[in-house]
C-alpha cells in the first residue's frame, strides 16, 4: 500500500490553498516545500543554468504569493502552478537574452556536458535535455515532459508551429544521437 501525505492529497491541498488565500503564511512555506524541488527542475531544465534556475524558482513562488486569489480551482494546482513556472522561466530567459544579446552576439545553447555533468539535481536524461540548444530545449521540455501542445509552446514563445515541431525534432535527433553516444 502506498503512503500519501495528507497535505498531497487534492482535498488537503485545496484547503492549504484556501488557508494562504486568507494570508496563512505557514500553509504557504507547507505549499513551497511540496511543490519546489519540481519547479526548480522544471527551471532548471528551461534555463540550464543553476543559479538563473534558482532565481526563477524563487521568482515563481514570489509570483503564487501574489496571484494566488486568481487560482480557481477549476484545474489542479499543480497544473497552474507549473503553467506559472514556465511562464517566468521563458520570461527570465527573455530578459537575459535581452541584455546578452546587447554585449554578444551568439545563439545561446545549453550548458557544456562538463557542467551538466557536473550539475547537482540532474540525472540521465535531464543532463542531456540542459545541453540542448536554447529553442529545441524549451520546446522539448514543454512538450514531452510538461505536455504543452505543438500550438501553445508556438504562442507561448513566439514562433509558428512547424518551427515549434522542427525545434522539437531537433531535440529528439541530437538527444538520441548524445544517448547512443554514451
Amino acid at each position: 500500500m502506498l503512503h500519501v501525505k495528507p497535505e498531497q492529497t487534492p482535498l488537503c491541498e485545496a484547503k492549504l490553498i484556501e488557508r494562504i488565500k486568507s494570508g496563512d503564511q505557514g500553509a504557504y512555506t507547507t505549499l513551497y516545500e511540496l511543490h519546489i524541488k519540481r519547479v526548480y527542475g522544471l527551471c532548471l531544465r528551461l534555463l540550464a543554468d543553476q543559479a538563473h534556475a534558482e532565481d526563477a524558482a524563487q521568482e515563481v513562488f514570489v509570483q503564487v504569493w501574489r496571484k494566488i486569489a486568481q487560482f480557481d480551482g477549476r484545474s489542479q494546482f499543480s497544473t497552474w502552478l507549473y503553467s506559472v513556472a514556465s511562464n517566468v522561466a521563458i520570461s527570465y530567459l527573455r530578459k537575459q537574452k535581452n541584455w546578452l544579446q546587447k554585449v554578444v552576439s551568439i545563439e545561446h545553447c545549453g550548458m557544456d556536458e562538463q557542467s551538466a555533468n557536473d550539475c547537482k539535481g540532474l540525472n540521465g536524461l535531464d543532463k542531456l535535455i540542459v545541453r540542448l540548444p536554447e529553442r529545441a530545449r524549451m520546446v522539448f521540455v514543454l512538450f514531452a515532459i510538461e505536455g504543452y501542445r505543438h500550438e501553445e509552446i508556438a504562442d507561448q514563445l513566439g514562433m509558428a508551429v512547424g518551427s515549434s515541431k522542427s525545434q522539437y525534432h531537433r531535440a529528439r535527433q541530437l538527444l538520441q544521437e548524445w544517448y547512443e553516444n554514451e
